[in-house]
């Protein structure tokens, strides 16, 4: 799903060779319960939205909530970009939203719950854009219980 650099022109190549990438420390930014107590929800950046759902807009700083028994077969792919492969989300959901992975986890009890309720965000949309989103989600999230989220970066 990831777009091959030596496939793009030498401008789109030297954009994104020269993009800033954050680095952040290996230490946790907080301490939970151990894993096997832990509640997990899955964050996409692929631009998932169920049928029916408003799809994204390119650039769209909000999110689409994914209730956890969504079929993946009522999951849709907003995500557009010449430079964007969908066929590994065509052929597996879990390759931009594991959710049979995570529920997998679940029942071998290696992490203690799956959310009820999981999000997806339009990728290529400015960081600083999705900001207020992503901290009103948080929220939710803590509401919700949620100890742990998985992000998936499409």
């Amino acid at each position: 799903m990831m777009a091959r650099l030596d496939r793009m022109s030498a401008p789109e190549r030297d954009h994104y060779l020269n993009m800033p990438c954050s680095t952040f420390d290996t230490a946790p930014w907080v301490v939970g319960p151990p894993l096997t107590e832990q509640k997990v929800a899955l964050i996409s950046t692929a631009g998932l939205h169920r049928r029916g759902d408003r799809p994204f807009s390119p650039g769209a700083s909000d999110y689409r909530l994914i209730p956890a028994d969504t079929p993946s077969t009522d999951l849709v792919m907003s995500h557009i970009s010449t430079n964007f492969d969908r066929t590994g989300f065509q052929q597996d959901w879990n390759v931009v939203f594991p959710l049979d992975r995570l529920r997998e986890l679940a029942t071998a009890g290696d992490i203690g719950s799956v959310a009820q309720y999981h999000y997806s965000f339009m990728g290529a949309t400015d960081p600083a854009a999705m900001e207020p989103r992503a901290r009103e989600l948080a929220q939710i999230m803590r509401v919700e219980g949620v100890d742990a989220v998985l992000l998936i970066p499409v």
